[in-house]
């Protein structure tokens, strides 16, 4: 995996082979950072990424600037590699966790200008994570989720919904509450 952009760009990043992960491919997070450069200003942003993985995004928010970022996994492989990694680029501010990322979220005290999920494509709650995010009021005042999934789902009937996009097998969509869509 590759830096795209950012102090740390084109730094590329070798994950342990045994890693349960589909990292984001780097077409993908490019145009995703493009698109949401559009909205903020990365390092004024908390940030939240869930099934975090190899860590992949974290690092991305991290070498554009982002100050506050919270990594969580369930495998503790993937959090291991994550707390190395960022040890080594210097990335201080990231807080990694071992747990479930619906359980984080169901538990969360904390609110984030981005969370960005990239569940496993069969993941059996996928459709559960907009809810749980939106109706727990996680996301700040223009916050924004950013929900990695195939072409399985279709959230655009969804209240949260504000944007979709698609790069190759990569789906995403971006969902806002309802209350900054007025």
């Amino acid at each position: 995996m590759r830096i795209v952009s950012g102090k740390f760009r084109g730094k590329i990043i070798v994950a342990p082979k045994n890693l349960p992960v589909r990292p984001t491919t780097d077409m993908a997070k490019e145009s995703l950072f493009n698109i949401l450069n559009n909205y903020y200003h990365f390092d004024q942003v908390e940030v939240l990424d869930l099934f975090a993985g190899t860590g992949n995004i974290t690092y991305e928010f991290g070498s554009r600037g982002t100050e506050s970022i919270t990594a969580v996994d369930l495998d503790r492989d993937c959090t291991r590699f994550i707390r190395k990694t960022s040890e080594a680029m210097g990335l201080d501010s990231v807080k990694v966790y071992q747990e479930d990322a619906i359980q984080f979220l169901k538990k969360a005290y904390q609110t984030w200008d981005i969370i960005f999920a990239d569940p496993p494509y069969d993941h059996p709650q996928v459709e559960q994570i907009p809810d749980v995010v939106l109706d727990r009021e996680l996301l700040k005042e223009g916050g924004m989720l950013v929900l990695e999934h195939s072409e399985d789902h279709d959230f655009s009937d969804h209240p949260g919904f504000y944007d979709s996009r698609k790069y190759g097998r990569v789906h995403f969509t971006l969902f806002i509450p309802e209350s900054d869509q007025e």
